[in-house]
């Protein structure tokens, strides 16, 4: 199982990479492989501005669909568009195609709550 040192994480199952003031976030390769086959992700919160732990969008697998929180406050700014052409990109590649939200982070303070990758291993018995 993949869980790169570099990025953070939730207890959510959702990663996070910083770059400056913007989260890049997407689920875990941990998440995919517990949803199965994803077959549509839904974003209908482009441009609006949410609290932590507020729902952002859900992931629909062919057995089940799940709500994403957003780990961080902020304006969700970019959602990825070949998301809608191709959700498979978050079984192959959840760390880099499969990439879901961009977040202008209003609260970086935030960021010292997210879990680390060793807190994340320990979260999921890895």
């Amino acid at each position: 199982m993949n869980i790169p040192a570099e990025l953070k994480y939730t207890k959510d199952h959702e990663w996070i990479r910083m770059e400056g003031d913007v989260a890049i976030i997407g689920i875990t390769d941990f998440a995919q492989g517990e949803l199965g086959d994803i077959v549509y992700v839904e974003v209908e919160t482009l441009d609006e501005t949410l609290k932590r732990e507020e729902v952002f969008g859900t992931v629909e697998a062919v057995k089940t669909v799940s709500d994403l929180f957003v780990p961080l406050s902020g304006e969700i700014i970019e959602f990825n568009e070949e998301l809608e052409d191709a959700p498979e990109n978050v079984n192959t590649d959840p760390y880099g195609a499969g990439w879901m939200v961009k977040i202008k982070v209003s609260d970086l303070a935030e960021v010292d709550d997210l879990l680390s990758a060793d807190d994340y291993k320990s979260l999921i018995g890895a």
